[in-house]
C-alpha cells in the first residue's frame, strides 16, 4: 500500500509548496524510493491549456498530451522522471466527473453532495495517482482558508483514517514575516495558519518556514511547541541562490528523520553528490553565453518556466552560466532587430499564440540567419523560419502562417484537416474548432536525417521523441522549394515535418516539438544543450 506526503500552504500563495514538494520527493527518489508526485489544482477550469500565460504561467505538457500546472515541470526536473494525467487534476476534472457520473444514472437516484461524493471522487483519484508508488507526495494548490480549498482539506483529511492508506504525513509551508521596525520575525500567521488546518481536522506533522532571514533556535523552538511539532520538524527555507539548492539546504536539515520516523521508512540515506556538483556549477560557473530570449509574454517569466530552466540545466553541465537577454518581439518592431541583439551571442524564439509580435519574431530569426548567430526556434519559433525563408530567400511576397492571415498567397504554415494522434485514432481540427481539444499534444517520434545538426545533437539516434502543443502544421506543398534554396528538413513525425536546418549556416535549428518539456538538472536536453554549446564558442 502506498503511503502519502500533503503538502499544504498557509498565510499566502507563490511560497514555494511545489518546489518544497519536488525537493522532498527528490531526497526519497535518492534514497531509493519509488515517489509518485501530484498536484491538485483548486481552480475550476478543466485544465490549464485555454488560460492566458500572463494569468497562470506556462502550460506544462506531458508525455501522455495532458495539458498541466507548471509544477508537474518542476516535479520532472527535480525527480528526473516522466509524469502521467493522473499526476495532475482541478476542480473542474472532479465535478465533470461527478456530473456526467449523476447523468448517466451512476449513482442511482441519490441525491448528490459535496460530502460523500465529491470528496469520495477527489479521494480516488489521489488514490489512483499513488498507485504503483511507495510513497505519493500531494502538493495541495491554494491557500489554507481558501473556499475551493474545502473539499480537498476534507478529502486529505479523511485518507488519515482510510483503511486503504499505509500512512500519512503533513506537511505546512508557511510565511515567517521580519517586521523591520521592531527587528523581529513573527510566527503569528504561522499560528493562526495551523489554527486553520486544526479547525479543519488536520494536525501538520512539520512546518517549513519561509523566509528571508535565519531563524535563531530560540524561535524555531517556540514555532514547534506552538505549532505542535517536534523542534526538528521546523525545516527553514531561506532563499536560495537557485532552486535546485532547496533539497540539499532540506538534507542538512535532516529533513527526512521525522519523515522517515512516521511513515515507518526506515534510515534514509539520499546519494546527493551528482545533485550538488551541479548546483555548485549553476552558482558559481568558470564561463559566460548571452542568448536573446524573444517572446511576447515577459511581463510574467513563468510563462516560458521550463524553457528558461532548461538553459539553466544546459549552463550546469557545461559549467556556464547562460545569461538571458529578454528582448520582447514588439519592441524589435519598433528598433529592429540588430538594435536589440546585437550584445548577444545566441538567439533563441519561443513559442506563443496569436498575431501579437510575431513580424517582431520573423526580423529576429532574419537577423540570425543573416548575421550567422547561432539560432533555435520552437514551435512557432520554427514556423516563423519558414515565413521568414520563404519571403526573404525564396521572394514569396505575403507568404505567412494561416493562422495569421487566412488569405495569404503562400501559407507556408497551415491546419490540416485531420491527423493521427496518439493513440492512432484520427483527429479533425478545423478553424472553427475549440481552441481546447484541438491542438496536437504529447510524445510524438520525430525521424532525424543523417548528417543533421539534429542527429548530432542527440547522439546519432534515428528516432527521438519529444513533446508537441500546436494546431498549425508545416504545408509539404512548399518542401522541395525550400530544400533547393538551402533549407532542409532534417527531422519527420508520420510525414509531418518537425525540424528545419539551413546550410552552411554555423548552427541554425527549428523544432516543431517543445524539447524543453524533457529537460532535467541531470539530463539537459540534447537540442537545447547542443544551442547552448554553439552559443558558447560564438565569436
Amino acid at each position: 500500500m502506498t503511503k502519502y506526503i500533503f503538502v499544504t500552504g498557509g498565510v499566502l500563495s507563490s511560497l514555494g509548496k511545489g518546489i518544497t514538494a519536488a525537493s522532498v520527493g527528490t531526497l526519497l527518489k535518492h534514497s531509493g524510493k519509488n515517489v509518485g508526485m501530484l498536484k491538485i489544482d483548486p481552480y475550476i477550469n478543466v485544465d490549464p491549456g485555454t488560460m492566458s500565460p500572463l494569468e497562470h504561467g506556462e502550460v506544462f505538457v506531458t508525455k501522455d498530451g495532458a495539458e498541466t500546472d507548471l509544477d508537474i515541470g518542476n516535479y520532472e526536473r527535480f525527480l528526473g522522471s516522466s509524469y502521467l494525467k493522473s499526476s495532475n487534476f482541478t476542480t473542474g476534472q472532479v465535478y465533470s466527473s461527478v456530473i456526467e457520473r449523476e447523468r448517466a444514472g451512476g449513482y442511482l437516484g441519490q441525491t448528490i453532495q459535496v460530502v460523500p461524493h465529491i470528496v469520495g471522487e477527489i479521494v480516488s483519484r489521489i488514490k489512483l495517482a499513488g498507485e504503483d508508488h511507495d510513497i505519493l507526495v500531494v502538493e495541495l494548490g491554494g491557500t489554507v482558508g481558501d473556499i475551493e480549498g474545502l473539499p480537498f482539506m476534507e478529502a486529505i483529511r479523511q485518507m488519515k483514517h482510510d483503511e486503504e492508506v499505509a500512512g500519512t504525513f503533513f506537511i505546512h509551508v508557511t510565511l515567517i514575516p521580519y517586521i523591520k521596525a521592531a527587528g523581529e520575525l513573527k510566527s503569528k500567521p504561522t499560528q493562526h495558519s495551523v489554527q486553520e488546518l486544526r479547525r479543519i481536522g488536520i494536525t501538520p506533522q512539520m512546518i517549513i518556514a519561509r523566509s528571508e532571514n535565519a531563524l535563531p533556535k530560540t524561535f524555531k523552538k517556540k514555532l514547534a511547541m506552538s505549532c505542535d511539532v517536534t523542534p526538528d520538524s521546523v525545516i527553514e527555507a531561506l532563499d536560495a541562490a537557485t532552486i535546485y539548492d532547496i533539497p540539499v539546504t532540506f538534507l542538512r536539515q535532516n529533513i527526512l528523520k521525522p519523515i522517515a520516523k512516521e511513515l515507518e521508512l526506515g534510515e534514509l540515506n539520499p546519494d546527493m553528490e551528482k545533485w550538488d556538483t551541479l548546483v555548485k556549477k549553476i552558482v558559481q560557473p568558470k564561463e559566460k553565453t548571452i542568448v536573446g530570449f524573444v517572446g511576447k509574454y515577459l511581463e510574467l517569466k513563468e510563462a516560458y518556466k521550463s524553457l528558461t530552466e532548461s538553459l539553466i540545466h544546459c549552463g550546469a553541465h557545461l559549467d556556464a552560466r547562460v545569461e538571458i537577454t529578454w528582448v520582447d518581439s514588439e519592441e524589435i518592431e519598433e528598433k529592429g532587430a540588430e538594435a536589440l541583439l546585437a550584445d548577444c551571442d545566441s538567439v533563441l524564439v519561443a513559442g506563443g499564440f496569436g498575431s501579437r509580435g510575431v513580424e517582431g519574431k520573423i526580423q529576429a530569426i532574419q537577423y540570425a540567419r543573416e548575421h550567422k548567430v547561432p539560432y533555435l526556434g520552437i514551435c512557432l519559433g520554427m514556423q516563423l523560419t519558414l515565413v521568414e525563408y520563404a519571403r526573404n530567400v525564396l521572394g514569396l511576397e505575403g507568404a505567412n502562417s494561416i493562422e495569421f492571415d487566412e488569405n495569404t498567397p503562400h501559407p507556408m504554415i497551415y491546419l490540416i484537416d485531420n491527423f493521427l494522434d496518439q493513440s492512432g485514432d484520427t483527429q479533425l481540427r478545423t478553424h472553427k474548432s475549440p481552441m481546447g481539444g484541438t491542438l496536437r499534444l504529447g510524445e510524438y517520434p520525430c525521424d532525424t536525417k543523417e548528417g543533421s545538426l539534429l542527429r548530432e545533437a542527440y547522439h546519432g539516434e534515428k528516432t527521438i521523441y519529444e513533446r508537441h502543443r500546436h494546431r498549425y502544421e508545416a504545408n509539404p506543398t512548399y518542401r522541395e522549394a525550400l530544400e533547393k534554396a538551402g533549407m532542409i528538413v532534417t527531422g519527420e513525425s508520420n510525414g509531418l515535418i518537425e525540424t528545419v536546418e539551413i546550410k552552411g549556416h554555423p548552427w541554425f535549428l527549428g523544432v516543431q516539438f517543445h524539447p524543453e518539456f524533457t529537460s532535467r538538472l541531470q539530463t539537459p536536453n540534447p537540442s537545447i544543450l547542443a544551442f547552448v554549446k554553439a552559443s558558447l564558442s560564438a565569436e
